[in-house]
């Protein structure tokens, strides 16, 4: 039962980070572009992220606990699993890092600069964001593939 509970919380988690990068991405980043002049543009983005990203922490720890107890209370220990959870894991990791110097570091600039109204730096902010999560939805969706035909390799 535990099992399934973590692979639920797992996918879950995955399904809410990846999704809601594909959303923003590939749906309201070329409205918003078309509709919305850079003050309202940067400002609506600067409120989307302010909801979306404690999302992204709580998939992050999530991710994060209920994989690594797959791996060590479920399969063994890091040896005994496939070469498609090694993939996960290191694609998995370098998107949470990715993630974490995105939040640190041009989400907070774009935070400031709107606050401002400094919107040359806050586009500035926002464009390192968009090219942040276009390789970072990129990584999420290979994940996505390796998790579901990895076992299969």
């Amino acid at each position: 039962m535990t099992m399934i509970i973590l692979i639920s919380l797992h996918i879950l988690a995955a399904v809410i980070w990846v999704g809601g990068m594909f959303f923003a991405y590939m749906a309201l980043r070329p409205v918003a572009a078309k509709l919305l002049e850079p003050p309202l543009r940067l400002t609506l983005w600067s409120q989307v992220f302010k909801r979306f990203f404690p999302w992204v922490w709580a998939a992050i720890i999530t991710l994060l606990i209920s994989g690594i107890w797959m791996v060590f209370n479920v399969f063994g220990g890091i040896s005994n699993i496939g070469p498609h959870v090694h993939i996960m894991l290191v694609l998995g990791l370098l998107m949470m890092f990715m993630f974490m110097h995105l939040f640190f570091s041009p989400y907070q600039r774009l935070t400031l600069a709107v606050t401002e109204q400094n919107w040359p730096t806050a586009g500035k902010a926002l464009n390192q964001i968009r090219q942040i999560i276009a390789i970072n939805l990129t990584l999420g969706l290979i994940v996505v593939a390796v998790a579901a035909s990895g076992r299969y390799f």
